[in-house]
């Protein structure tokens, strides 16, 4: 039998998940694909004839929830820039049946930086207090959000070419997320001794080089559309500690790791391990007597577990 879905718009999705804990949903997840009792394909590219864009597809079942679901996140080019958006379907496992439909925007905004949130969690030091972020717009305001609390941060610094001008509202908006923040004018004095330092950008090529850095600190990273992106030189790989969201679908995507793999000699199976493993304690936490590098590609499974705790509270 039939039935209409749930029709959730971005206003909607973002009052939703204010009242989710997104962070307890996405370690649940993790620990779900660890015990076998969620499937994540590798991500799906699908191409437009003339370079004219591409549609990413990320998929993933939730065994336990009994739900199956696709996000699916066009790029199109266009002359005044290119546009993204993104929607999730969730349906059931038993009835086969569309149960919600959801723009993901706020979803893929609310679980990128959580994911960040905790494997930061599971990877800085417990005494970790100096927390830099590359970026300023919305993911790089969810990242500050979902991470103020992981540890006792005595200093949040921050830089972007886009507050050069100082943007006063900007500028409030951070403020509001966390009154420790300090918006700094440049990039080198913005990672200075950081701990942890948040690289949370949509650039196509590398934002920091890690050899710059005056000590051993945790590298998080994440994805844009853009062909091959990364935020670190890839040859720097193979000098640091590399843990990421999941080692089966990360390391096909993620630009730097390919770049690294075929003009650097870098393995994939040095990958020290993942969320997946970190959070089931099947891997070491990592020693920082170097880089310790983290990448999130996002995971279709991300997405639904979201869309599923969303269904949930309408229910």
């Amino acid at each position: 039998m039939s039935s209409t879905p749930y029709v959730i718009a971005q206003p909607q999705a973002r009052e939703l998940l204010d009242q989710v804990d997104v962070p307890k949903i996405l370690r649940k997840l993790f620990r779900d694909l660890a015990a076998g009792q969620a499937v994540q394909p590798a991500q799906q590219r699908v191409e437009f004839p003339q370079g004219a864009g591409d549609f990413i597809n990320y998929l993933g079942v939730l065994a336990e929830d009994g739900v199956y679901g696709v996000k699916t996140s066009p790029y199109i080019v266009r002359k005044e820039g290119p546009l993204v958006t993104a929607w999730t379907l969730l349906m059931s496992m038993q009835t086969g049946q569309p149960l919600l439909l959801c723009d993901a925007g706020e979803l893929t905004t609310a679980r990128t930086a959580a994911t960040t949130a905790v494997a930061v969690d599971a990877l800085a030091l417990p005494q970790a207090s100096r927390l830099a972020i590359i970026g300023s717009g919305p993911v790089a305001q969810a990242h500050l959000h979902y991470v103020k609390n992981v540890r006792d941060w005595q200093n949040i610094s921050l830089y972007s070419p886009n507050l050069a001008s100082r943007d006063p509202q900007m500028l409030a908006q951070l403020s509001a997320i966390d009154s420790r923040l300090q918006v700094l004018d440049s990039r080198e004095e913005a990672i200075q001794d950081a701990d942890v330092i948040m690289l949370c950008t949509s650039s196509a090529g590398p934002v920091i080089d890690p050899r710059t850095l005056s000590k051993p600190a945790l590298i998080t990273s994440i994805s844009t559309n853009a062909v091959r992106a990364h935020e670190v030189p890839p040859e720097t790989l193979s000098d640091m500690q590399v843990y990421c969201d999941y080692r089966r679908t990360t390391p096909g995507s993620a630009g730097e790791m390919l770049i690294a793999s075929e003009q650097h000699g870098w393995d994939k199976n040095s990958i020290v391990g993942d969320l997946a493993e970190l959070l089931s304690e099947q891997t070491l936490r990592p020693a920082y007597d170097r880089h310790v590098y983290f990448r999130s590609i996002g995971l279709g499974l991300e997405d639904i577990a979201l869309a599923n705790a969303v269904y949930q509270l309408l229910k």
